[in-house]
């Protein structure tokens, strides 16, 4: 207890909040999740294995839409990004209804930030314990977010959160290019998460999401994972 910091709003004496500290550590214990811009889309893969059989698998589900356009996936813990989840939807649905049209992606990103910003800085809550991926497409083309607890958020050419997020991070920097395609980015993507990936890995046990020109965010269903699955293998 005696190396522990409780103190939300106040900075220890080499300018740390601890508490944010504390947080970044428990999004590094979760499952982890990874995204891939490409010039035609944005990939999003998580790994959304179990601990045990007895869990019915087809009832967690770590990617969710915010808009048609913009979907977010999490690493750390899925109460808090539920709350993350639920706060952005009004938002995006009030901008709908003030504009009429849908959310930009930046817009979406900066209104979660904020979100978990405020909670760096108000008394009596503690921050999320959760960094999330976005991933849309608008009139800027196809985007890349992450949002970390701090309130942090920037945008990525390719990037991986959760455990083993550094060593996943490294294999992109290696076979990321500028100018791949969404097939290619699925499959690297695929790459990535198998390097780290603990025991076999299928259609059931990771999630694949994308969005594409259309400017759709859509779940990739079992059958589709398989296919990409075996294209990569």
């Amino acid at each position: 207890m005696g190396d522990m910091n409780f103190s939300l709003t106040t900075f220890n004496k080499t300018g740390k909040l601890l508490q944010i500290e504390y947080a970044l550590n428990r999004v590094q214990q979760g499952k982890m999740s990874l995204g891939i811009k490409a010039t035609n889309g944005v990939v999003l893969v998580s790994d959304k294995k179990v601990s045990t059989c007895l869990v019915d698998d087809k009832e967690l589900v770590k990617m969710q839409n915010i808009t048609p356009s913009t979907g977010f996936v999490y690493a750390g813990m899925g109460p808090d990004f539920r709350v993350l989840t639920r706060n952005a939807r009004k938002a995006a649905q009030k901008y709908y209804l003030t504009y009429r049209e849908i959310q930009p992606v930046a817009e979406v990103v900066r209104e979660s930030a904020l979100v978990m910003q405020e909670y760096t800085q108000s008394g009596g809550v503690r921050p999320f314990g959760v960094s999330c991926l976005a991933a849309g497409y608008d009139d800027a083309g196809p985007q890349l977010y992450q949002i970390d607890p701090s309130g942090a958020a920037f945008g990525w050419k390719a990037t991986a959160i959760g455990k083993n997020f550094i060593n996943a991070k490294n294999f992109l920097e290696r076979r990321y290019s500028e100018d791949m395609e969404l097939d290619d980015a699925v499959h690297i993507a695929l790459l990535t998460m198998r390097e780290s990936f603990e025991g076999e890995m299928t259609e059931f046990n990771i999630e694949v999401g994308i969005v594409t020109a259309d400017r759709a965010f859509r779940v990739l269903s079992p059958a589709e994972v398989r296919d990409y699955l075996d294209e990569a293998n």
